[in-house]
């Protein structure tokens, strides 16, 4: 289970919204170990485009850096899809390299509603987990 805080709930949707019609991403950090969200850092995705995302090579390893030395990992991996439902697509199951991130896609396909599910996604396996907001 995802456990999200309702600002974080709120920041990636506001993303997604503000990027879209291109797909948006980005992580939220937390101490090692914890599988606790806490620091919201939304990302460029390089690609610009409404179908595929991918982080930014440089900013990805200034993130990485950082996340590092401050004793954090990538709790939650986000993005969000603009046309589709918010499932994992094959390249998105393929690009999994984080075993135990939740894996989040926010679907802005719908101008009124976005849809926010949370995947575990290991060896290619995806695996939806209920999301709480607190």
């Amino acid at each position: 289970m995802l456990r999200i805080d309702r600002a974080f709930y709120e920041a990636i949707v506001a993303h997604a919204r503000r990027d879209h019609p291109d797909e948006a991403c980005g992580v939220v950090a937390g101490p090692e170990g914890s599988d606790r969200p806490e620091r919201f850092i939304p990302m460029e995705n390089a690609e610009r485009s409404p179908t595929f995302y991918r982080f930014d090579s440089k900013e990805q390893l200034r993130v990485w850096r950082e996340m590092d030395d401050r004793d954090e990992e990538p709790v939650v991996i986000y993005h969000s899809h603009t046309a589709t439902e918010a499932f994992p697509s094959r390249t998105d199951i393929s690009l999994a390299a984080e075993p135990g991130a939740h894996y989040v896609l926010a679907s802005t396909r719908e101008p009124d509603h976005t849809e926010f599910r949370s995947f575990r996604i290991v060896d290619g396996v995806v695996t939806e987990e209920p999301v709480e907001i607190v």
